[in-house]
């Protein structure tokens, strides 16, 4: 289990599942093996699977704890739920709740609960199943994403899809979402969050409702930027966009100016899906962005 100091702040990654889990070539528009080519020093193999050549993605929660508060940050995509045709994620088991228990925190003393937007991967642990319900995971939670998010995916909740991810998104508003609207605080623009540690910046483009996190801990930074780059290609190529940016023009602009932001304020990048060692530092390369694990 990763651990990573922050201030006087501590982040624990909270794995559900690891692995080369999708085709380069669907999951980026802009897919090119030549590009890919130029980065096989670092990008091999624990960013793409150098037998399938299937991208290597991780699925993660990360867990914050403050000397008062204890946080977590997007939920992956949860046990139980009705995700067909995604086979792989249908009715999934995982140790995700146990592996949370084994940082030391158990769900009822989770504090808040950051969505960084609701898709699919993000929300799922938000509830579990009970007695044939889903009912919320962390009872005593203050649920926090953003309006704007919440509104466009109701929207689309209320317009038939025959689109396969969109279908997917619309069962997991009804079984990830709305369950947990009791306990939701609806955000717009900028916020500043438990005694102005956490600031909220809306980051649209992925979805229209996306957010960035960033905390400040005595003096040093860390960037929880969800989606903005599923994989550490995109910090080198940031004008790839994944298959599922719902605004592409407006997810390059943003992806921009994130990595522009962890290069000026050496804010430590937490992204969601990166595989190991998955977080790390944006570095101006001169013409464009590099990374350095941590």
């Amino acid at each position: 289990m990763q651990h990573w100091m922050v201030g006087d702040t501590r982040i624990t990654r909270i794995e559900e599942l690891i692995g080369p889990l999708f085709d380069p070539v669907t999951f980026f528009p802009d897919y090119s093996a030549e590009v890919v080519a130029k980065h096989r020093d670092w990008i091999y193999p624990n960013h793409i699977d150098q037998d399938s050549g299937r991208i290597i993605a991780s699925m993660h929660s990360y867990l914050i704890e403050t000397p008062h508060h204890k946080i977590l940050v997007d939920t992956c995509i949860g046990n139980d739920k009705e995700r067909m045709p995604y086979r792989d994620w249908h009715r999934m088991q995982t140790p995700w709740l146990e592996n949370l228990k084994a940082a030391g925190v158990t769900p009822e003393q989770i504090d808040y609960v950051m969505c960084t937007h609701l898709h699919v991967d993000h929300v799922g642990w938000n509830t579990r199943l009970q007695d044939g319900q889903w009912v919320p995971t962390f009872t005593n939670a203050k649920y926090v994403f953003s309006k704007v998010e919440f509104e466009f995916w109701k929207r689309q909740r209320s317009t038939a899809s025959t689109e396969v991810f969109n279908a997917v998104n619309n069962q997991t508003f009804d079984d990830s979402v709305l369950p947990i609207m009791g306990l939701a605080e609806l955000i717009e623009g900028e916020v500043d969050l438990i005694d102005d540690l956490l600031h909220i910046s809306p980051a649209p483009g992925h979805t229209p409702g996306s957010i960035t996190l960033t905390l400040s801990s005595a003096g040093d930074k860390a960037l929880f930027t969800g989606d903005i780059c599923h994989h550490p290609i995109q910090v080198y190529e940031p004008h790839w966009n994944s298959a599922f940016c719902e605004i592409p023009d407006k997810a390059i602009s943003t992806r921009k100016e994130v990595l522009e932001f962890c290069v000026e304020s050496n804010a430590l990048m937490m992204p969601a899906h990166f595989g190991p060692s998955f977080v790390g530092h944006v570095q101006d390369a001169g013409a464009g962005f590099s990374f350095k694990f941590s």
